[in-house]
Formats: C-alpha cells, sequence, structure tokens
C-alpha cells in the first residue's frame, strides 16, 4: 500500500456561466474514494488526498466534473509539497503585504526564456513578472483585472495556465496542510 499524496486540484475556467458549486463537488469527490476531501470558495479550488498517482487522480477527477457537473476543461493537480516550493520560491517576497496584487499562475509546462521576456516586455512599467519551473509569478500593483498580461498568458507563453491571488495560495496551503495531518 502506497503513501496518500496531497493535492491541491486547480479547475480552470470556473465562473461566469462554468460553475462548480462546492458542495456538490465535494461530495462526488468523496464519492469517488478521495479522502480529506475539501474545497475553497466556488472558483474552482480543491483539496484531495489519494493513493493513485497524479495522472490518475487527475483523470477521474476530470470524468467525475464531466459527467455530474457537464464541466470540460483543464483540470491542475499540485502536491502539497509541490505546493510549499510555490510559496518558498516567490520571487517577490515583498508583494505578499498587499496578497490581492500577487498572483501564481500554474502552468502545464515550463515555458521558454524567450517566451517569458516576451510576457514581461507587454506589460505595463511597474509590473513584474518571473517564471520558477512551472509557475509563473506576476505582480501587479495597480490590480490583475487592469493588467493587459492575464488574458494573453497561455498564448504569449505556449502553455495553458490558472492563476490564483497569494490570498487563495494561501488558503489552499492550509487546507492542503490539515488535510495532510489527517491521515
Amino acid at each position: 500500500m502506497s503513501a496518500e499524496t496531497v493535492y491541491i486540484v486547480l479547475f480552470r475556467g470556473v465562473g461566469g456561466a462554468t460553475q462548480l458549486p462546492t458542495k456538490p463537488l465535494r461530495e462526488a469527490l468523496t464519492k469517488a474514494g478521495f479522502s480529506n476531501v475539501a474545497t475553497y470558495i466556488n472558483s474552482g479550488n480543491a483539496v484531495v488526498s489519494s493513493e493513485r498517482k497524479e495522472a490518475e487522480v487527475a483523470a477521474d477527477i476530470a470524468a467525475i466534473v464531466k459527467q455530474d457537473f457537464g464541466f470540460e476543461k483543464d483540470i491542475m493537480l499540485v502536491s502539497l509539497a509541490g505546493w510549499s516550493k510555490l510559496i518558498r520560491d516567490n520571487p517577490f517576497p515583498e508583494a505578499v503585504d498587499v496578497p490581492t496584487s500577487l498572483h501564481a499562475f500554474v502552468l502545464d509546462k515550463a515555458p521558454a526564456k524567450e517566451d517569458v521576456e516576451a510576457l514581461a516586455a507587454r506589460g505595463a512599467a511597474h509590473e513584474r513578472v518571473a517564471v520558477v519551473g512551472k509557475v509563473l509569478y506576476f505582480h501587479a500593483p495597480d490590480g490583475f483585472g487592469r493588467s493587459k498580461l492575464p488574458p494573453v498568458v497561455d498564448r504569449v507563453l505556449k502553455a495553458v495556465s490558472t492563476a490564483r491571488n497569494w490570498n487563495s495560495v494561501l488558503a489552499l496551503y492550509k487546507l492542503a496542510a490539515d488535510a495532510a495531518g489527517k491521515k
């Protein structure tokens, strides 16, 4: 029997017409055999524990949300260890004082250096971007919604992404750490 891994589940494109109601989502994931299931706000975040391999967990969750909720968008998983590293690797530690100005984009693959440079060149003078592995850190002091970068991240980096502000990053860490403590 292998040890359980705690995964942070990030659903891409939740909001507007695409909703994932948290209580039914928790119930469906629990029924499917995941343990320590938790959700965070209605914007597509969950935490699960499983002994299954990451690819299997992602495929199982995708099948559940397709069947139960008609949701067919990208799902990204990050282990608790990976999420801890995401927090530790933040290149803009001073930005955490205004957590809604700092965002972490989880990418499906590490982008090329020239693509990161091309993205940075599109930003406003006071906006900052940095990539560490498969995470794009974006500091937008004037606000995420006012920036011209978020809508072009996937196209410029040639990667699929989903973003969370630093408040969500820390809240998801707490949920995942609590789940790890319950094992």
